[in-house]
């Protein structure tokens, strides 16, 4: 897709193809056949971004109520944040009445911000930026300010708050850490515009964040997504693990020491969002739970609890760690497929499946872990 390509699909004749091609689902074979006949109505040119748009949209419905009428890249749909995401941000910007959605890509987090508002969206890829004023209002923006510049030249007087997406990609890969515009300079919009949002990579170590500001990790479905990070006008706590699409958050709280004590009749998997957070004692408080050891994040208790931040597993067998023992168990408990998860273990999963050889009826959880520094392993069920 091109700037070329958006500009017909836009067009009268455009829109009628959309039509033509909504909902069809594309495959390897309906494909080729659907190409040949759309272009005897239709150019060439056309048909291939239709096509390759209807993909897209396919695709993007994971992430968006209202795919079916973006518009997209596979570049920009990668990156965007999800809908439910960027719902979520969007309440820390509800004082305010004029905000930059600076890096916009194609509107991800614009969708939610904008409806409303003032709203001033700056990129410097003009078909995104675009894009983004497009998908706005599918969502109910009636109007969208857009700039096509390099963010760092972008002229913020009058803008009340801002929320910035740096991008994540050098020479088509993803990029964990290193973002453009790097962060500290994202950190230094604060001294511009006092209310700033910023989205970085799930793996942002904590003390990236300044220590006024607040380092939020969101996961959804217990699979870690994005980073967030708060200044102080839109800051609540020092750091935040939310779990979506439930909206549940657990946040910094200063409490007691948690305990290392003797396994329990649970094992308590803290999600992604709560161990990157540095909130595995918050969640052991809350829930009256334990630790296994000083350095790992299983905890461990005595009843059954029903959490969005953990997984919760019974334990079965509790055993040093050995391969002949951990086998001569899961033989004895007629068990043939294992999911493996591990915390400080360096046993390698795959060797281990192989070297099992089990032949049961059962799958179970196997828990590789150190235990007062010793190496560990539970073997656990659902509950």
């Amino acid at each position: 897709m091109d700037a070329e390509g958006l500009a017909g699909l836009l067009s009268a004749e455009g829109q009628e193809l959309l039509g033509t091609v909504a909902g069809v689902e594309l495959s390897t074979a309906t494909e080729l056949a659907l190409n040949n006949r759309l272009r005897r109505a239709y150019p060439a040119s056309m048909v291939a971004a239709a096509l390759e748009l209807t993909q897209l949209r396919a695709r993007a419905r994971a992430k968006f109520d209202r795919a079916d009428h973006m518009y997209l890249t596979r570049e920009g749909l990668e990156q965007a944040s999800a809908e439910h995401i960027s719902a979520h941000r969007t309440r820390r910007y509800d004082p305010y009445g004029t905000v930059a959605d600076l890096c916009c890509g194609i509107g991800g987090d614009l969708i939610a911000l904008a409806p409303g508002r003032d709203m001033l969206t700056v990129d410097r890829d003009p078909l995104h930026l675009q894009m983004a004023a497009l998908n706005a209002a599918v969502y109910g923006a009636a109007s969208v300010r857009t700039r096509c510049e390099d963010v760092r030249e972008s002229d913020l007087a009058g803008v009340e708050a801002v929320f910035i997406d740096p991008a994540r990609r050098h020479g088509g890969k993803r990029a964990l850490r290193e973002s453009e515009p790097p962060l500290i300079w994202c950190l230094a919009l604060a001294e511009r515009t006092p209310a700033v949002g910023i989205k970085a990579a799930p793996g942002l170590p904590r003390e990236a964040a300044p220590p006024d500001w607040e380092l939020e990790f969101v996961s959804v479905r217990g699979d870690l997504k994005e980073a967030a990070l708060w200044s102080p006008p839109l800051a609540t706590v020092q750091r935040r693990a939310t779990h979506l699409p439930g909206g549940h958050t657990l946040v910094s709280d200063a409490g007691p020491a948690v305990a290392c004590l003797a396994p329990g009749a649970y094992l308590l998997d803290p999600d992604p969002a709560v161990t990157r957070a540095g909130l595995v004692e918050e969640l052991a408080r809350a829930l009256g739970a334990w630790k296994l050891d000083p350095e790992i994040a299983f905890l461990s208790l005595d009843t059954h609890v029903s959490t969005p931040f953990a997984r919760l597993l019974r334990i079965e067998e509790s055993l040093p760690w050995n391969l002949k023992r951990l086998r001569e168990v899961l033989r004895r408990l007629d068990v043939g497929a294992v999911d493996v998860r591990k915390r400080g273990s360096a046993v390698d999963v795959e060797e281990l499946r192989r070297r099992l050889k089990l032949t049961g009826a059962r799958r179970v959880t196997v828990a590789l872990t150190r235990m007062n520094g010793k190496p560990w392993a539970f073997v656990c069920s659902d509950p």
